[in-house]
């Protein structure tokens, strides 16, 4: 990861808001009650793991940079570069959530082998990403129209189709997944069961 901080959704234009929102709302329904979560780039705030609050019994936010200053009973946040080892045991995790993170990575096939050590036998991974499709359209909404934060575009080191996705969760042993386009095929959702 080449960054040095997060990026807060409240930063970004109404766009990236709108597409922040949608995203939550594709995710949420998923997320099993009383469950132990952890959101993979959270963003600055977590606003992620805010608005699951009343589902979760316990949430962790991970990103470069978080406020120090947030406080909730539930909710901890850590600063954590996710190219490197998660600083968690083994099998702790009901539920982890990647959205609109693995692109950002530089050893994206490392942090999905750490979701899978992280999460108990049974836990579901939770991840959306931009496919191959939306290259092209982004770059035109980020540098011509500058409707969407061209910085995170920028970002962007893969974008991964559908197969590498399910590749990966067969060679890491999860036992179930399936994949899901939507946002008119721009974005991927995999939910993968440990």
């Amino acid at each position: 990861m080449d960054r040095t901080e997060s990026f807060s959704i409240n930063a970004g234009s109404m766009l990236d808001k709108l597409i922040a929102y949608l995203r939550f709302k594709k995710v949420i329904n998923n997320i099993p009650n009383n469950s132990i979560v952890l959101d993979l780039g959270c963003d600055f705030n977590a606003i992620f793991l805010q608005k699951i609050e009343t589902r979760i019994k316990e949430g962790f936010g991970i990103d470069l940079k978080i406020n120090s200053e947030f406080k909730n009973n539930k909710i901890k946040l850590l600063s954590h570069n996710l190219d490197n080892r998660l600083p968690f045991e083994d099998a702790y995790f009901s539920a982890v959530t990647s959205l609109a993170n693995l692109e950002h990575l530089n050893y994206p096939e490392n942090v999905l082998k750490e979701i899978y050590r992280v999460l108990k036998p049974g836990g579901l991974l939770l991840l959306t990403t931009p496919t191959i499709f939306s290259r092209p359209v982004l770059e035109f909404m980020a540098f011509k129209l500058k409707l969407i934060n061209k910085e995170e575009i920028t970002d962007h080191k893969k974008y991964f189709t559908k197969k590498e996705l399910e590749k990966y969760c067969r060679e890491f042993g999860f036992s179930h997944w399936k994949y899901k386009y939507f946002q008119f095929f721009m974005n991927g959702l995999l939910i993968a069961k440990k």
